[in-house]
């Protein structure tokens, strides 16, 4: 029997059955060291923490044959450098968000998350069951490297302020730091967007360098101690219902792993992708009252604004994809898939939601 068949249809199953059952498995194999570079500052035990999560699961199920050595931004390559890093074989693969590299093409933001698009749950359902995962693989190819879901933060805050934003009048000229095409949007309605790394943007706040800026919500923002230089707390972060990220990889060191290894790789994926969002659920509650206890000021971001966002989305997306094949060709099945899941999400959880929700304050 093809050594090579064999372990590409047993491979599922024996992940499946866990640990145990993988060092029967991986004798025989070979044994890799690799190198993972991360975008997210090791303070950050929920991202940086991900990393470390996914490195320890690929050795568990080899046996200890396939080991990752994770390292910080800065530690090999500065932390929105990882896609240059991947593509030149500088390391072997890197945690990232996929939207920090629209600058190389907006198709990249697909991969992380868009404005007023898919929330946690709808993104895994587009990557999984709506040919998402599929057409990103073949986006990426042309950059030499192959994406594995790994992890999800769920629906985003707005982030901080260092003053009250009511009106549209209000955001012209201001700076904002935002990843993504969420950047866009905002430069649409007047504000000037930056992208600045994760460890850098307290200093930049508190300097007044910028004058706002967005992370990811209140257990990573309590962290990175955003209250005390910017007490204005803005929800919801309309650009990022669901943001994934994503384990890059050498596409040509991929195409020569062992079946099995590369099973081992999306398992390892899924379930960092599946505890991620967990994580975030369970620890964001305490969190945010906490921040309100240290000053924290909660806005909504205004009708006015909101709107003004969704017009601004649309009218970008269309002018993308009249111009970008690339973006055309995720954007027309994506936005489909999106308003079927817009569709479905009303008529059961949005009302379910709406009415329990507000129930466990109001109905006695």
């Amino acid at each position: 029997m093809d050594r090579r068949k064999f372990l590409s249809t047993t491979a599922v199953g024996a992940v499946a059955a866990g640990a145990l059952a993988a060092p029967a498995i991986a004798q025989g194999l070979p044994e890799l060291k690799w190198r993972m570079s991360s975008s997210f500052p090791k303070s950050l035990d929920t991202l940086f923490g991900g990393a470390e999560s996914f490195a320890k699961r690929v050795a568990q199920l080899t046996d200890n044959k396939f080991q990752i050595r994770v390292f910080a931004p800065g530690e090999i390559v500065p932390a929105l450098q990882n896609l240059d890093a991947v593509q030149n074989s500088t390391i072997e693969m890197a945690h990232t968000a996929s939207y920090y590299f629209v600058g190389k093409d907006p198709t990249f933001a697909f991969d992380t998350g868009v404005p007023f698009g898919l929330t946690a749950r709808q993104q895994n359902a587009w990557m999984n069951h709506g040919g998402g995962l599929q057409l990103m693989r073949e986006f990426m190819a042309s950059y030499n490297v192959v994406p594995i879901p790994a992890g999800n933060t769920g629906t985003q805050m707005g982030g901080w302020f260092r003053k009250e934003i009511k009106t549209l009048d209000d955001v012209k000229g201001f700076k904002f730091r935002i990843a993504g095409m969420g950047g866009q949007i905002w430069a649409k309605l007047g504000a000037i967007p930056q992208q600045i790394a994760g460890g850098d943007i307290f200093a930049a706040l508190e300097r007044g360098t910028i004058d706002a800026a967005e992370w990811v919500g209140p257990y990573d923002d309590e962290k990175l101690g955003f209250v005390k230089v910017a007490p204005y707390y803005y929800y919801p972060g309309f650009w990022e219902g669901g943001a994934q990220l994503s384990i890059m990889v050498g596409k040509t060191l991929w195409e020569g792993l062992p079946p099995f290894y590369q099973h081992v790789l999306e398992t390892a994926g899924a379930e960092v992708n599946l505890d991620t969002t967990a994580r975030y659920d369970a620890v964001n509650p305490q969190a945010l009252r906490r921040l309100v206890a240290a000053g924290a000021q909660l806005r909504p971001l205004s009708r006015e604004i909101m709107a003004a966002a969704w017009k601004a989305t649309h009218e970008i997306y269309d002018e993308i994809a009249a111009k970008n094949e690339k973006f055309k060709k995720v954007y027309d099945p994506w936005r489909a898939f999106r308003d079927e899941q817009f569709l479905w999400f009303r008529v059961a959880e949005l009302t379910y939601e709406n009415f329990a929700f507000a129930a466990s304050q109001t109905v006695k």
